[in-house]
């Protein structure tokens, strides 16, 4: 499919800081995902076009704006990280790409199949050039992680006008790109005893029976989702398929998937696999559970980053696939070293009210932090435990003396949680103090519902930390069922016998 992207004033002078429409971390944060995205789509032959504001010293628009990306200055060049990268630079002197510019036609001239439109600021011209380019009937997605506003409330507004009174797609962000992990199956699970009992005494009824049939067993949810485990399903059944000539079938780890969906086909001679059901549908159903709940909260987010917190409410031994499934679904990171470990990552953690309880103080628990942890371990100070969390926030960034990364509002509900103004205030009063770089991380009952308060009331959160909503998520059932036996279609009552289609799927044992 041809597409065009439009890359909306990704310009020095809304993403440098010094210059007077800034736009502020939320936009920096965006440059790595739009450059991916470039890169992404000029492989796929896409064509790259750079909108860029370019005004004259007296454009009328600085009515209404200081004056900005002048013709010639600094302000109205691309900034350093996307330069290279091969586009067309198209000047605009108005919020839409499209008003008295050459856009309109090159887009006749190349005639794309829709337009990709990524930049700044989501709520001005990124939403007009995407109105016009609607009103001239075009299919436009919109990547909601190449996207950014000054204000999140303006932000949120943006892209829900854009969804749902222009009909542009919004594309949520794409999973992080992990490493394979590497999963071990237990010796107790190589040998039956985690699997239902029926399964070990039917392997053995058939083997005295001298029964093996090659069997197709095929492999379904119960509910739509993220599909998550698949690597460790696979994991287990390179080591106990291994008699005749198998064939597994599958969706990828990260995958979604619908309701009754063939995620899993199995065929190979039915001993070989039988004592595993039980297994292989209990590592999908909580995995997937976890890995569903996840981007449910990464998409609520619109691309500010989540970050698994929720090793405390499960048990050890699954901390880490738990964290890992996080992962799979949208998290930026986990507070495990088990999760990290698996997905090639550093465990994410700030520090707990017992340091600074049992120090006395939070500044001298953030200062001894400072002494003792790495260099590269971020400076980030819980500010909730004996002073009004603006205060001390200010209190502790000053005796880092401009090493403190971030502060972590967890007020209990004994306080009333961190609220959207509370939040609005530390960020205010940090950036009265000159500490304006000083990251806000939030937590305590994170969830899609508390993140969607947040963002809609304009809280400036840098980073959601979610803890029970994704390790208590609520595993999706699958089930299996075999649908041919020695190449016959069959299945129970209720079901379709034969293969089930899916063109999905991919060969991958």
């Amino acid at each position: 499919m041809t597409a065009a992207v439009l890359v909306i004033d990704m310009l020095r002078g809304f993403l440098e800081k010094g210059y007077p429409l800034y736009c502020g971390e939320p936009a920096r944060n965006i440059i790595p995902n739009v450059k991916r995205l470039l890169e992404q789509e000029l492989s796929q032959g896409s064509k790259i076009f750079f909108i860029c504001d370019n005004h004259t010293p007296d454009d009328p628009e600085f009515e209404m704006f200081p004056p900005h990306c002048i013709a010639g200055t600094a302000e109205a060049e691309v900034i350093p990280e996307l330069a290279a990268i091969p586009g067309e630079i198209i000047p605009k002197t108005r919020f839409s790409g499209f008003f008295e510019s050459a856009l309109e036609r090159r887009l006749k001239e190349i005639a794309p199949e829709k337009l990709i439109v990524c930049g700044v600021c989501t709520d001005i011209c990124v939403l007009h050039t995407v109105a016009d380019a609607r009103n001239r009937g075009y299919t436009v997605e919109v990547p909601t992680d190449c996207v950014a506003a000054m204000e999140q409330r303006a932000h949120r507004f943006a892209l829900d006008h854009m969804e749902r009174i222009l009909g542009a797609r919004l594309i949520p962000p794409a999973p992080l790109e992990i490493p394979r992990p590497r999963f071990a199956a237990a010796e107790s699970v190589l040998a039956g005893e985690t699997t239902d009992i029926y399964f070990v005494r039917t392997k053995e009824i058939l083997r005295r029976e001298g029964l093996n049939p090659v069997a197709t067993m095929e492999v379904f949810p119960r509910d739509e989702g993220i599909l998550c485990g698949m690597h460790e399903v696979l994991e287990l059944l390179s080591r106990v398929l291994t008699a005749g000539s198998p064939e597994v079938w599958a969706l990828s780890e990260g995958d979604s998937f619908q309701r009754k969906e063939v995620v899993l086909r199995i065929t190979a001679p039915y001993q070989s696999y039988a004592m595993y059901e039980t297994v292989y549908l209990g590592i999908l159903a909580h995995c997937s559970g976890w890995a569903t709940a996840a981007r449910k909260c990464v998409q609520a987010a619109q691309g500010i980053p989540v970050i698994s917190f929720g090793a405390r409410h499960v048990h050890p031994s699954v901390v880490g696939v738990m964290e890992y499934a996080a992962i799979v679904g949208g998290c930026s990171g986990c507070a495990s070293t088990a999760g990290a470990r698996l997905v090639g990552q550093e465990p994410i953690g700030t520090m707990p009210h017992a340091l600074i309880i049992i120090l006395g103080d939070t500044v001298r628990a953030t200062l001894a932090f400072d002494r003792h942890m790495p260099l590269e371990v971020p400076r980030i100070a819980l500010v909730d435990t004996f002073r009004d969390e603006p205060e001390e926030s200010i209190i502790v960034a000053r005796a880092m003396g401009g090493r403190l990364h971030g502060i972590r509002l967890d007020t209990p509900s004994e306080r009333g949680r961190v609220t959207a103004d509370l939040v609005k205030e530390t960020r205010a009063r940090l950036d009265l103090a000159g500490f304006k770089d000083v990251r806000i991380y939030v937590s305590g009952g994170i969830d899609p519902e508390r993140i969607t308060y947040f963002l809609d009331n304009g809280a400036p959160v840098d980073a959601f930390a979610v803890g029970s909503y994704i390790s208590d998520a609520k595993p999706i059932d699958f089930t299996a069922d075999l649908h041919e036996v020695e190449g016959k279609p069959i299945a129970k009552r209720g079901r379709i016998p034969g293969i089930t289609p899916n063109h999905r799927l991919k060969r991958v044992l």
